[in-house]
């Protein structure tokens, strides 16, 4: 048994008597040092950072030890035959005597004095700071002698008391090295288990964090990362977020070229508990790719339902989402489908990423090599770009069996509900026109945002001005509710929104909106014209144009090359 037991003995007498007991062990490695107290205390700090498994010492300095090092520490008790051999030795003199000590000294010499009747006292302390107060207070009451520990007799001494030690002879030196033996032999079948489980469980988890219930990291096991990948605030997130849910929780953090996936978990032993995450590393190489968006910072404008219609369609794609039933969004520009499809992925699938795939621009032959057990949901857009109308149908038929959710978003009318043999469940969003119930909610919501980032004064709108915004007509629905917003808490400089400064605004967006300048040139050059100021508008994207055109984007660069 290749165990290192280290002896730190209280006083330099045992040391004849601890060689003797080595000998007797010559299958265990077993050394010793002498210190009393606080001088134990480093010698013990010492050996266990040379590799010392077990560590026997006595009385006041074997209770210091403990509580300095991390491997066990067998207190070496008093034999019968010790407490024997002192207590007869004591009685013989005809000193007033009193035996100072802890209980493992103070209870079997209570018992032995009682029972053979000697002239002695007993005090039992519990901190060694009780030990010079009560030796005062003995030496006023006519004690001549104390017995105890190697403390004990040094205050004793001090004060000008006879002290008399009370020594461990060699039953007690064997008897604490066998505890050694039998606690080290335990704790190494609970290692050795413990070892076994955590390589069961390592095998198919190459990195865990592990947490005490205060957030310090007890445990760390890193394949896939030279040092903890996660900052201070995101270990917060996730504390925060276990602490609000008591059971299990996930998250997604981006760090630069790839995404982390963490899963947490509490766990109790005995009245402890502890947070246990497992993270998972994921190469995002195949999310760079052109026309495909990463959404990690998802902070969308709220989804207001005073409305009847809007309170039931946010009904209907929850209830199609948790499905899993592939959802086709439609509605004119601006009446909030990606801020829906945001909002209804932070609410149900706040485990996985948010991607947006553009087929103008993505190529569909990277459908494929999507990551999708990391994607929780994916907005496609122009979907009428998509030419093999099967790579898209075996796609989406991918994403049901990884309970990754589609969204396919448009502004113009589907041609089709079916891509080939999959059914899109269509959702008609209202233009602001027909949710005018709404509009308090979102220009409540844009004023408060103008105020924290522009540090707008308004605070609030009146009524009478509040109703000359239900009553405007916005073309681009809540975009030009969210422009307009943000005109009229840049003019106003009371804290509440008068009708006046709304009025004022509104003029002027219709003035912007109707003014008419006749063009010149022939019908080609007028045309041509128009379909600039419009590409500018969409911010020179073609197929956008070409939607609000009314034409194919081929139509569109032919009549842009002309």
């Amino acid at each position: 048994m290749n165990i290192k037991v280290h002896i730190i003995a209280p006083y330099e007498s045992m040391v004849p008597i601890i060689k003797e007991c080595i000998s007797l062990f010559p299958d265990l490695n077993i050394n010793y040092s002498v210190g009393d107290l606080n001088t134990g205390v480093e010698i013990a700090r010492s050996e266990e950072k040379k590799g010392t498994d077990v560590i026997i010492s006595r009385g006041g300095t074997a209770q210091l030890i403990k509580k300095a090092v991390q491997i066990p520490v067998i207190d070496m008790q008093l034999s019968g035959y010790d407490m024997i051999r002192s207590l007869t030795l004591v009685s013989n003199l005809t000193d007033k005597t009193a035996i100072v000590g802890f209980s493992n000294i103070t209870t079997g010499a209570k018992s032995i004095i009682e029972l053979l009747d000697y002239p002695i006292n007993v005090f039992t302390i519990s901190d060694s700071k009780e030990v010079a107060p009560l030796i005062l207070k003995l030496k006023s009451l006519g004690y001549q002698q104390i017995v105890g520990d190697v403390i004990t007799i040094k205050t004793s001494t001090t004060y000008g008391i006879k002290g008399f030690l009370i020594q461990s002879g060699k039953e007690s030196i064997i008897k604490s090295i066998e505890d050694a033996k039998l606690i080290y032999g335990y704790l190494n079948h609970k290692n050795n288990l413990a070892n076994i489980f955590e390589q069961f469980i390592l095998k198919d988890t190459k990195n865990m964090i592990i947490l005490d219930d205060s957030n310090h990291i007890l445990y760390e096991h890193l394949t896939d990362f030279p040092s903890n990948p996660l900052s201070n605030g995101q270990l917060h997130i996730l504390n925060t977020d276990l602490m609000m849910n008591r059971n299990t929780i996930s998250n997604n953090f981006m760090i630069d070229d790839y995404s982390i996936h963490v899963t947490g978990s509490y766990y109790h032993i005995n009245d402890l508990q502890y947070k246990i995450y497992v993270l998972e590393k994921s190469p995002m190489d195949s999310l760079e790719q052109k026309g495909l968006i990463k959404h990690t910072d998802l902070i969308s404008e709220p989804i207001t339902i005073s409305s009847k219609p809007m309170g039931t369609i946010l009904n209907h794609i929850k209830a199609l989402y948790e499905k899993n039933a592939p959802i086709l969004l439609q509605g004119e520009k601006g009446t909030g489908k990606d801020f829906i499809t945001n909002y209804i992925h932070n609410e149900l699938s706040n485990e996985r990423i948010l991607i947006t795939i553009d087929f103008e621009e993505f190529n569909i032959n990277y459908l494929e090599k999507l990551p999708l057990s990391k994607i929780g949901t994916i907005k496609i857009k122009n979907v009428s770009y998509v030419i093999h109308h099967e790579k898209l149908e075996r796609f989406i038929k991918d994403c049901n069996h990884c309970k990754t959710h589609i969204f396919i978003i448009s502004e113009i009318p589907f041609a089709n509900d079916m891509i080939l043999d999959i059914k899109m469940n269509k959702i008609l969003l209202p233009n602001l026109s027909e949710r005018k119930e709404d509009i308090d909610k979102l220009s409540q919501y844009f004023l408060s945002y103008y105020h924290q980032n522009y540090g707008t004064t308004a605070i609030k709108i009146k009524s009478d001005a509040l109703k000359l915004l239900e009553e405007y007509h916005y073309p681009n629905n809540i975009d030009d509710l969210k422009n307009v917003i943000k005109q009229i808490a840049l003019n106003e400089k009371d804290y509440v929104i008068h009708k006046e400064t709304i009025q004022r605004v509104l003029s002027n967006e219709k003035t912007a909106t109707n003014l008419i300048v006749p063009p010149k040139g022939t019908l080609k050059e007028i045309e041509k014209e128009i379909i600039l100021a419009i590409l500018k508008e969409e911010n020179n994207n073609q197929s956008k144009t070409a939607e609000r055109l009314g034409i194919n984007r081929a139509t569109l660069w032919r009549k842009l090359k002309d």
